[in-house]
């Protein structure tokens, strides 16, 4: 992918996230908060397998 296209798509996608915060900073909350329970649920499945690996 040319190095322009890859700055112009990093660049709108840093200016949605500011305008999707400062317009919808409930729906951005929402859904930060559902990214971070995701995470949450992978690590601690990660943690839970490595648990099962050892004993």
């Amino acid at each position: 992918m040319p190095e322009f296209l890859k700055k112009l798509l990093l660049w709108g996608f840093v200016g949605f996230l500011i305008y999707f915060i400062a317009f919808r900073p409930d729906g951005a909350a929402q859904m930060f908060k559902g990214i971070g329970a995701a995470l949450m649920a992978i690590f601690q499945g990660l943690g839970d397998f490595m648990t099962g690996l050892m004993t």
